[in-house]
């Protein structure tokens, strides 16, 4: 998840650090590597794509995100990679990758229909005749927001030395109590349901007041996802609960998907 609290430059450089040892690496990486040609939606300061590359992937990588100073530390570590401005819904490549991923929670940033639907089919378009789009989404049913509370605190050093302390709160959420219906939404609605905003706040000896931004996610159920996946011509090839590749159930911590172009 990118908070718009790195779009500042002083802040960018902190996202690797927070985000130190990140469970989802280990899983994408070895997809990254046995592919010829990646897109990264949502690459930050494109972690993902640097390890691909230092573990000798000679292909096409890409990195694209909406946040110029996320990218301005991607390039300046790593040259041999495409960096893209531009959001989801620019990721249109005319069947040019082999994976497309969107990792770190990217895809709840999609928050309204009309941007889900832009998205998927701008990503399926960039998909080649048999590539995969796998991303992941938290799963509304473990209700991980409750646990976004200022007693969970992540401490740790900043690059220069300094401790930094950051936490969220769960401002406010409009997620159902059950499980969402397997329809397909109609078409321009808002963000509302499925949605939970929430306030970081980072705090450094460096500054002279802490730094917050405020931000919303969407929490999507299994069949609401897979409606609009259909919707944007992509379907389920394989579907996971967590990071292990467990089944998923009701209450599993992730939906983590697998999806393809229709009608191969």
């Amino acid at each position: 998840m990118v908070d718009r609290l790195f779009s500042d430059p002083d802040l960018a450089e902190l996202y690797d650090t927070l985000c130190a040892g990140r469970d989802d690496f280990g899983f994408y990486l070895p997809l990254v590597k046995a592919a010829r040609s990646v897109l990264d939606v949502g690459c930050g300061t494109g972690e993902l794509l640097h390890t691909a590359r230092r573990a000798g992937h000679m292909g096409r990588l890409c990195g694209l995100d909406p946040a110029e100073a996320m990218l301005a530390c991607a390039r300046t570590r790593r040259p041999d990679v495409e960096w893209v401005l531009g959001d989801a819904r620019s990721a249109a490549r005319q069947g040019e990758f082999e994976l497309v991923v969107m990792t770190g929670h990217a895809f709840q940033v999609l928050v309204t229909d009309d941007e889900l639907r832009a998205s998927l089919t701008a990503i399926r378009s960039a998909l080649a005749e048999h590539g995969r789009f796998v991303f992941e989404t938290r799963n509304p049913s473990a209700r991980a927001w409750e646990r976004w509370t200022p007693e969970r605190v992540t401490e740790t050093t900043d690059p220069h030395g300094h401790p930094l302390r950051s936490w969220h709160v769960t401002d406010s959420w409009h997620v159902p109590e059950v499980p969402e219906v397997p329809e397909v939404p109609e078409a321009g609605a808002a963000a509302g349901k499925g949605t939970v905003t929430f306030t970081q706040t980072l705090v450094s000896p460096r500054w002279d007041q802490p730094r917050t931004s405020r931000s919303t996610l969407r929490f999507l159920g299994a069949d609401a996802l897979s409606s609009f996946l259909s919707e944007a011509g992509l379907v389920i090839a394989e579907q996971y609960g967590d990071w292990d590749r467990s089944p998923l159930t009701e209450d599993s911590p992730e939906i983590i998907t697998f999806a393809e172009r229709a009608g191969r």
